[in-house]
């Protein structure tokens, strides 16, 4: 069994950790999958939450590295990240699609869905699948209910444009496992 990730893996570049997360499992209490899509959020960027600075919402992103920064997008729907770099730096991965392969009665019970490639297509599904809401939001990803494991071996990797943001649509920081069937959205 691949090693379990810890809060020190996190204590880099969003730009080296993103791609690193390819192929790594993310559990939370039992449930979850294969990540395969990721997007990186860096401080200097203007579509990252921490981009004007620390408000009660993003707070957690500007804390330690290795914690969920959880965060609801268009009042709808929750959506996990992991905090990278040095405190106070306020950079963040988001969890944009897994491959389910642990947890499935639960997740489709939960997103009410029986076909696996649709349970965990975007960050809200993902979210909903696996339980994760509000209350997750600064728990070190190092523990219980989390559970990250290294990916097995190198996968290939597709970049590309982020998704659904208006600011920064250019820069190539969304990260994929190529040809997964599981992405939210196909690369170009």
């Amino acid at each position: 069994m691949p090693p379990r990730l810890t809060r020190k893996f996190f204590d880099r570049s969003v730009h080296d950790v993103a791609p690193e997360l390819i192929g790594a499992t993310l559990l939370v209490n039992g449930a979850g999958g294969v990540i395969v899509e990721v997007e990186a959020y860096h401080h200097t960027d203007p579509a990252a939450h921490s981009y004007r600075g620390q408000t009660p919402r993003n707070a957690v992103m500007f804390g330690p590295p290795g914690f969920a920064y959880v965060y609801r997008s268009y009042g709808i729907h929750w959506c996990l990240n992991f905090v990278c770099e040095d405190a106070g730096s306020a950079s963040a991965i988001l969890i944009r699609a897994i491959e389910p392969t642990d947890g499935l009665a639960a997740m489709r019970r939960r997103r009410k869905l029986p076909e696996a490639s649709d349970l965990c297509s975007g960050p809200g599904k993902l979210c909903e699948a696996m339980g994760v809401s509000i209350k997750h939001n600064g728990l070190p990803l190092d523990r219980p209910p989390f559970e990250l494991r290294a990916r097995p071996a190198t996968p290939e990797i597709v970049t590309g444009p982020r998704i659904g943001i208006t600011k920064a649509v250019e820069y190539p920081w969304r990260y994929g496992l190529k040809g997964s069937r599981f992405l939210s959205k196909p690369f170009r």
